[in-house]
């Protein structure tokens, strides 16, 4: 594997839009997902980048979810299939846009030597309503999940220093049979198999608050209900 970091975001929340706005995505809303480039080293620790920040610290950030990354071949497939040629690195609001590797390429507890840092695969992205906003696609969400192109979370397990155009290293892939893609098609698919979501929901490094949703949705014969996740007040 030779996954490049191609570029670094941050950013700190803000707040857009019009309270009283007649169009329900031009109405106010508020999010870290408008990140700008970083070219100079940046400091990586066990909760994030330096200047880096969450709007929802409930369901995004911590140490399980410490860099977001998402994949540059991505963004091809979403201009030509949804014809915003503006959806560029950053838009889905990650960290690291890496390249030479998509969901497929990339499975849980796969650790990685970058720059100074040691980091971990935790879990894919579970997509929310505010990328959706952000493009004003009302079923982007699920445009993402469906399609498996989520990207995912990595936990750092060695804080340091990473800059741009630096390499993976891989160190470590313990569960290589566990990759982002397989994990979507397992979480999100819509005749749920509970045999491979047991599975899943027992791996030792999936990041703990996914294998609780897993069991809770086990014990649910696998019904998830993720309306409020995917649309939140766009709808």
């Amino acid at each position: 594997m030779d996954m490049l970091l191609k570029k670094i975001f941050v950013g700190l929340p803000k707040t857009i839009g019009e309270k009283d706005a007649a169009h329900i995505m031009d109405r106010e809303w508020t999010s870290a997902i408008f990140k700008e480039p970083v070219t100079e080293p940046v400091w990586v620790s066990k909760t994030g980048l330096t200047g880096d920040g969450q709007a929802d610290t409930k369901h995004h950030g911590g140490p399980e979810k410490a860099v977001f990354a998402y994949s540059l071949e991505n963004y091809s497939y979403w201009q030509k299939e949804l014809g915003i040629p503006d959806m560029t690195s950053g838009g889905m609001g990650e960290n690291f846009v890496v390249e030479h590797v998509k969901e497929e390429g990339i499975s849980i507890g796969d650790t990685f030597q970058i720059g100074e840092a040691v980091v971990q695969v935790s879990q894919p992205r579970q997509p929310c309503w505010k990328p959706a906003r952000r493009f004003r696609v009302k079923t982007l969400a699920l445009l993402l999940q469906n399609t498996g192109r989520t990207g995912w979370y990595f936990r750092v397990l060695k804080e340091g220093a990473v800059e741009e155009g630096q390499t993976f290293i891989l160190i470590e892939r313990p569960y290589p049979q566990w990759t982002i893609q397989k994990c979507n098609e397992i979480i999100h698919t819509k005749e749920p198999n509970l045999e491979l979501m047991r599975e899943l929901a027992e791996c030792e490094l999936l990041a703990p608050g996914l294998r609780a949703t897993l069991e809770k949705r086990i014990e649910r014969d696998g019904v998830s209900d993720i309306r409020e996740r995917v649309f939140g007040p766009n709808e």
